[in-house]
């Protein structure tokens, strides 16, 4: 089991974007962002879709299903997470050895917000997509297509990874995403027992 960083420091994120600014209800900051967000996704799923339709070759297609997760992976991890909602995260491996999990949020109101259209369009993604992938295993595994268990296990994985990172990255470090779902529905519970 890999241990997880339970440090809350405020590290800042590369110092790119630490200009003031109020959050924007609607402009998109950073178009290019928003569309190779959405684009290495949408283009994985539809090579996938289409790829025995166009191509009968399934290496190339593997190869270029792979090639476009991961270039999805990189850049959700590395560029468009930290530019359209302000969270980050990484492995770090310490001098002796162990390995640790760091993820960070942008805080404060002195650092520039992103908009309510790009974390829409960076949370909607992050989201939809590995639910769509885990279905393709579902449909892989009953239909016997055991040639692309792999490739959408791959795309679960680097999708899911990244979903991962991000909510943990929103609700903090600190807490566990099962503390989390138990108060939501205590919530809801509560809520559901002052209306009646």
């Amino acid at each position: 089991m890999i241990p997880q960083d339970t440090n809350d420091e405020d590290v800042s994120l590369f110092d790119a974007e630490e200009d003031t600014g109020k959050r924007s209800k609607k402009n998109i900051k950073h178009p290019v962002a928003s569309f190779f967000h959405l684009f290495f996704r949408v283009s994985a799923t539809l090579v996938y879709l289409l790829c025995e339709l166009v191509s009968g070759s399934f290496i190339a297609s593997m190869v270029t299903i792979i090639l476009l997760l991961s270039c999805d992976f990189w850049t959700v991890k590395n560029i468009t997470g930290r530019l359209m909602v302000g969270l980050r995260w990484w492995n770090q491996v310490d001098d002796d050895g162990k390995s640790r999990w760091v993820f960070e949020s942008r805080k404060g109101t002195g650092k520039q917000q992103a908009s309510d259209s790009e974390s829409r369009i960076f949370w909607l993604g992050l989201i939809v997509c590995p639910v769509i992938w885990g279905i393709f295993a579902f449909s892989t595994l009953f239909s016997f297509k055991i040639k692309w268990m792999p490739v959408v296990i791959m795309g679960l994985v680097l999708q899911g990874a990244n979903l991962y990172g991000y909510v943990r990255c929103k609700v903090g470090a600190k807490t566990s995403l099962k503390n989390m779902a138990t108060n939501y529905f205590g919530r809801q519970f509560l809520k559901q027992k002052e209306f009646k």
